[in-house]
């Protein structure tokens, strides 16, 4: 449209002129017209190529499919004569479950609900939710990092954080999901409800608090079993009724898709593994080819990998201290195991659909698809299965002692929660093991399907510098494999994955990744000291961040001291990028602190490398304002590093304990304290 504009310009412009137009009439009427023609031409091949191929397919449920018009969870609610939403902040879906469970169970004590994705909604609705009779929100949150909120549930946190709305007549509740090894435990939960409660809210029952390094799946069944009370006594509903078990999806099996419609293994789009196309997250991964795989102990029957991925073409950038994600595929033989035991076809082409038409999670995970594929791309086949999956099992017994085995173990009396804490969770019994010792139990397939939960993607601290590999993309990762009570061997998902990727010259091995942004960062001044404290793995961010001082250095630059506090098992066995340290050592851009416990009678970790170093570590961050780093252990490890790093303040900065306590938490404000730990 632009050129026609202008050549129509440049013909006036010669007539205006005055003198002999330079194009005659006649040579202005054709040329309109073949200005015209192409511009028909253009606006048509245009339209042809942006009016959809007329072709079924099914939407999978990572795809947002609420549009403007239909994320009014209000509208829902009125239209289907719900009375009970449960949102949900879930980063590994766990809180997506509980909040499922929740609004399944409501129909029992007459409040029929459904569940919401905050990101999904007009959070805003909460104010229109009092014109509902009976009406309740309850809200299943997570606490993810450094007590963030998970990312779906973020923009409702700094909607309620930041608005100062009125939400009297709102009823509520929540059940928060954390982990105690982490300083902020359950954050998110316990601000939200009380923020609940400032802006004029009415809880309906107490906040409850999960605690999943303990057993969280016994934390929300026992809150859940006080709440529905609550909740009945302050609606004046008369208790709970018979509980049924209730199908959430049905199945359509489709033997006649055309092939090409059936999801592989895709995360969200259709084919998006064959057509890859940026911008690439979680719900459309980039195909990166694995460059290196290499071993990196040097004996002691334990493995640690280190694998190069390629992110060229990829348009992903990182930066030192980010973690990458990478979807992971379920080992062959446990799929094929768990098909045999369920009597299934696993090529059986199929579809689960949701039975609330209302639901924007129209099913579990993409489909139409296989048995095969969803068992191995799509589900959590090797977790330790929650009580609600026993107490659905149990129906498939023929021997009523099996049968009364698993529902005692998704019971909330004493002797069952027992049972559930040795049978199922210290014996690392997955939904496997568990159909192979009750040999009564044969579910049908689909059912097993709509139980489990989604596979999730794996996190790991990128171990380079895109300073110096722009490009690529490090991972350190050490094999996870061990015997069970039971005499089982259990393997990680991911790793034993990995392991398998060696790329072999012929043809390119590629695993599905996305990058994730992190608050743990270098210093924006170079010249800014850091202390870093990383045993075994935890070291994976830390060889970024002296990667790049190095490289900085390298440039001329002034970097300031860079103190690393590593430890292992044995020197000669575990301590990972030995030559490469000793390196950066030798050039002076590396303090390197080295803690080898099983290498004398006396084990020494990092935590006494560090009560040691007291001078050191106060000049670095106290006089310095330097930057303090922890990357490894969350539940020993990093409570002990935090302790010491207490009485050290204390003693060299003339602090009383409680001082110490708030000049940590003030570094933690300013950037100057991070954390990336696990548990």
């Amino acid at each position: 449209m632009a050129s026609e504009q202008t050549m129509e310009g440049a013909a006036a412009e010669a007539v205006a002129a005055g003198d002999e137009p330079f194009l005659g009439l006649l040579d202005v009427a054709l040329l309109a017209v073949l200005i015209g023609g192409a511009a028909f031409y253009f606006l048509r091949s245009r339209k042809k190529e942006e009016e959809p191929t007329r072709s079924y397919s099914i939407q999978p449920t990572t795809v947002c499919t609420t549009s403007a018009a239909d994320n009014s969870f209000i509208k829902k609610l009125k239209a289907s004569g719900r009375s009970l939403v449960v949102f949900y902040g879930s980063q590994t879906g766990t809180g997506e479950e509980f909040a499922g469970r929740l609004a399944k169970e409501g129909i029992r004590y007459r409040l029929k609900g459904m569940v919401a994705d905050p990101e999904e909604c007009d959070m805003e609705e909460l104010l229109q939710l009092k014109d509902i009779s009976n009406s309740l929100a309850v809200f299943c949150l997570a606490t993810y990092g450094e007590g963030d909120p998970t990312d779906n549930a973020m923009e409702f946190y700094e909607w309620i954080t930041n608005g100062d709305v009125d939400l009297s007549g709102l009823n509520y509740a929540v059940f928060g999901l954390g982990n105690k090894t982490y300083e902020h435990y359950n954050k998110v939960a316990i601000y939200v409800d009380k923020r609940l409660e400032e802006l004029g809210a009415n809880r309906v029952f107490e906040l409850g608090l999960g605690d999943d390094d303990a057993n969280i799946e016994d934390d929300f069944i026992t809150w859940k079993d006080r709440f529905w009370p609550a909740v009945c006594d302050n609606f004046g509903i008369e208790g709970g009724g018979e509980e049924v078990l209730i199908r959430q999806y049905r199945l359509l099996e489709q033997p006649d898709v055309q092939p090409d419609r059936i999801y592989t293994g895709e995360t969200a789009r259709l084919h998006s593994m064959q057509n890859q196309r940026p911008p690439f997250d979680a719900k459309n991964p980039f195909l990166a080819p694995i460059k290196v795989n290499r071993e990196l102990h040097k004996g002691g029957g334990r493995s640690c990998m280190h694998i190069e991925l390629s992110i060229d073409g990829s348009k992903m950038r990182y930066d030192a201290g980010d973690h990458v994600a990478m979807y992971p595929i379920n080992d062959k033989s446990l799929v094929e195991k768990l098909g045999q035991l369920c009597n299934a076809d696993l090529d059986t082409v199929f579809s689960l659909i949701n039975t609330d038409t209302d639901s924007s999670k129209k099913h579990p995970f993409p489909c139409p698809t296989t048995y095969r594929t969803a068992l191995t791309h799509y589900l959590e086949i090797t977790a330790i299965p929650r009580t609600h999956i026993l107490k659905e099992l149990a129906e498939y017994c023929t021997d009523e002692k099996e049968k009364e085995l698993l529902r005692s173990m998704a019971s909330i009396s004493p002797e069952g929660k027992e049972k559930y804490q040795s049978w199922i969770q210290d014996a690392c019994r997955n939904v496997v093991h568990i159909l192979e010792d009750i040999k009564s139990c044969r579910p049908p397939i689909d059912h097993v399907c709509e139980l489990l939960p989604r596979l999730q993607p794996r996190y790991y601290s990128i171990s380079s510098s895109a300073k110096l590999h722009p490009t690529d993309v490090h991972v350190t990762a050490v094999l996870v494999e061990y015997k069970t009570p039971t005499g089982r061997t259990n393997k990680g998902v991911a790793t034993t994955y990995l392991k398998n990727k060696v790329p072999n010259g012929s043809e390119e091995v590629k695993v599905p990744v996305f990058i994730r942004k992190s608050q743990f960062r270098l210093p924006t001044k170079p010249e800014t000291p850091i202390i870093m404290v990383g045993p075994g793995t935890g070291l994976a961010p830390f060889r970024g961040f002296i990667q790049e001082r190095q490289f900085l250095r390298d440039e001329g630059k002034t970097v300031g001291e860079s103190v690393l506090y590593f430890g292992c098992r044995k020197r000669s066995e575990d301590y990972i990028y030995e030559s490469e340290l000793e390196e950066w050592v030798k050039k002076g851009t590396l303090n390197l602190k080295a803690a080898f416990s099983r290498d004398s009678d006396k084990k020494v970790y990092v935590q006494h490398l560090l009560e040691q170093d007291a001078d050191l570590i106060w000049n670095a961050i106290g006089e310095n304002k330097g930057h303090f780093y922890i990357c490894g252990d969350a539940k020993n490890m990093a409570v002990d590093v935090r302790n010491i790093l207490v009485k050290i303040l204390s003693t060299k900065g003339n602090m009383s304990e409680a001082d110490a306590v708030q000049y940590i938490k003030k570094m933690e404000a300013q950037k100057r304290y991070s954390a990336d730990v696990w548990s």
